[in-house]
């Protein structure tokens, strides 16, 4: 089944979101008033990852707890609140709404969100500043659905040696869901974009002091108005078919395909062309990347002030075993299927390749169904365990674009950007 297939229909869109002509109803969805709100869950100890080596395990180390809207997540910080997906959510295509995983950068994010008062607002360098709400957003414009991978920029910091500040992300901090909305272009359009003017400036509910003395106090992140990313850019309003959790981003969150999440705001409440560069915190200083290939530096020449940096922007190819996991022994001589995940920002994957034999040799997966350039794409390959011991698997993940994962790690300050090849070790035993 397409993308397209899985997508809504207006009518079944409507009948999901409770949108009737006259505006929305209030029945199962938000009860007597137009509000989505959640009631915070006190949180255990957290439990952290101590190093210095890297983090050995697939997910980050820290308790589970249980958020609004949520299954047990991995707890890595309660203010702001990061929750990151457990590995068996990940034998899937797409990501459970419940199990995506959380990242907020400001403490004081949105409990409720009014229906009746919220609005999208575009302002700024337009002709015609808009303030739609929902039901707009709905009716005037057609719904469009796309799969994209959303994934954290810090996704894996843990692996990173010498270890950098930031949350101490395993690789649960990503997800892979069929966005439903409205193009970004559309709205852009209605508006009217003034001539002369630079980027385009996104901004949610979240408030609350950042790094201490920046100024940061506003997440706010832009992208230049010349990027043809925005031509694929959607702001939705519907995640999996379902409304978007409250942790998650509800009303709408901008969805920007194969760019990392820094970009996708959550709580999207106002849109902004700006007709100077945005010099704000999070673009002048926070998200950057060395400017090198693979974003690859040394603590050495960051100190020396050598290093060169550019705003982070597409995923690197990567590739994941998520079944078997290592907890169990594998009876020598059984076959087994390995399964797993590949996902790229440039384009498809269209090869993923694993080997048992410290990478001397690799064998080619049989590849999933592609539901398009940004989506996960599983993979499997039957493996028979010739000898009993330990036993290593590797795996590696090409796209469309020629892009390979390479068998080398990757070190910058911010903790970004690391795809080496992963590795999972196996026990064999003889049956017995």
């Amino acid at each position: 089944m397409s993308v397209a297939e899985r997508s809504l229909s207006r009518r079944d869109l409507f009948r999901t979101l409770g949108v009737a002509t006259g505006g929305i109803t209030l029945g199962r969805w938000l009860g007597p008033r137009a509000v989505m709100g959640q009631e915070p869950v006190p949180a255990k100890a957290i439990e952290t990852f101590t190093g210095p080596g890297a983090n050995s395990h697939w997910n980050s180390v820290g308790p589970y707890v249980a958020e609004p809207q949520k299954v047990p997540l991995i707890l890595l910080t309660d203010r702001p609140i990061q929750l990151e997906t457990p590995r068996h959510y990940f034998r899937t295509t797409f990501t459970p709404n419940e199990a995506f995983y959380v990242r907020w950068h400001l403490p004081g994010i949105p409990n409720a969100v009014d229906l009746e008062a919220w609005k999208l607002r575009i302002e700024g360098s337009v002709n015609k500043p808009l303030a739609l709400g929902l039901p707009e957003l709905i009716q005037k414009f057609t719904p469009v659905s796309l799969a994209a991978v959303n994934q954290c920029s810090g996704n894996s910091r843990s692996r990173m040696q010498p270890r950098v500040p930031g949350g101490q992300w395993g690789n649960g901090a990503m997800g892979n869901a069929v966005w439903t909305g409205v193009r970004l272009r559309e709205l852009l359009d209605m508006a009217g974009v003034k001539r002369g003017a630079l980027q385009v400036q996104f901004q949610g509910l979240d408030t609350g002091p950042g790094p201490s003395g920046l100024g940061s106090n506003l997440f706010l992140k832009s992208i230049e108005l010349g990027n043809p990313i925005l031509d694929e850019c959607v702001v939705a309003y519907l995640m999996n078919g379902e409304p978007l959790p409250m942790l998650n981003g509800f009303p709408v969150r901008l969805v920007v395909p194969g760019y990392f999440a820094t970009y996708w705001i959550k709580c999207l409440t106002w849109i902004r062309v700006l007709n100077t560069p945005d010099d704000n915190f999070w673009m002048k200083v926070g998200y950057r990347v060395p400017d090198t290939p693979r974003g690859d530096t040394t603590p050495e020449d960051v100190k020396a002030g050598k290093v060169k940096t550019v705003p982070i922007e597409r995923l690197p190819v990567r590739s994941f075993l998520i079944s078997p996991d290592g907890a169990s022994k594998i009876p020598v001589g059984m076959s087994i299927k390995l399964r797993g995940i590949a996902f790229s920002g440039f384009g498809r994957v269209n090869r993923v390749d694993v080997s048992d034999d410290a990478g001397n040799t690799w064998h080619a997966a049989e590849l999933g169904e592609d539901l398009g350039a940004y989506s996960f794409r599983t993979w499997e390959l039957s493996w028979v365990p010739r000898s009993p011991g330990l036993h290593t698997l590797a795996v590696r993940a090409t796209d469309e674009r020629g892009n390979k994962q390479l068998d080398e790690p990757v070190w910058n300050a911010g903790g970004y950007l690391w795809n080496k090849i992963e590795r999972q070790e196996i026990v064999v035993g003889n049956a017995s």
